[in-house]
């Protein structure tokens, strides 16, 4: 007998865990008494202790209070990928557009959250350099952006974040380099 495929709906990533002890994640949904730990989130602990002294809500994780605000919700996370969702109502410029710098801190707090979990426990990750180009407008709905690490290094991480709408189209390319420091 062979093993069944895996399902994309519900089974992780290659590379992320299903660990619910430690971990982060969206928490919108999760039972009272309970912390919404995303299951395709690994944290670890010694990471959620330090930014919990900082106030940072493990909901938005590294995006702090400006990813409160803009409503950013990571749902996957690994060293490799992470992915999170951001919505466009709340984050538009007077014409109705996505405005680009929520696109860009978006971007932002993916990179840096995949860069932080690649330095691993002791380290932090601090965004130097980010461009962004945007293709297209978002006016409604959620736009979803996905971080993937071109390069992890011991003392910086690079990671290409595209972001697109609710119908699969490229609204903004990003490239996020993040220099990794010691606590």
């Amino acid at each position: 007998m062979t093993d069944p495929a895996p399902d994309t709906a519900t089974d992780p990533a290659p590379g992320t865990s299903t660990a619910t002890g430690t971990g982060t994640g969206t928490g919108t949904d999760a039972a009272p008494g309970t912390t919404g730990i995303s299951p395709l989130i690994d944290i670890p602990q010694e990471m959620l202790d330090h930014f919990a002294k900082l106030g940072v809500d493990p909901a938005t994780f590294s995006g702090g209070r400006l990813g409160d605000k803009l409503g950013i919700r990571i749902v996957e996370a690994s060293g490799d990928r992470v992915v999170g969702t951001m919505p466009v109502d709340g984050n538009q410029q007077p014409y109705g557009l996505l405005h680009g710098g929520a696109s860009a801190a978006l971007a932002e707090t993916l990179g840096s959250v995949g860069a932080m979990l690649h330095a691993g426990p002791g380290r932090y990750a601090v965004g130097v350099d980010l461009n962004a180009t945007h293709h297209r407008s978002a006016t409604s709905g959620l736009v979803t952006g996905v971080a993937t690490a071109v390069f992890k290094g011991r003392t910086a991480a690079t990671y290409e974040i595209a972001i697109t709408d609710d119908t699969g189209k490229r609204v903004t390319s990003c490239r996020l380099t993040c220099m990794l420091r010691d606590l």
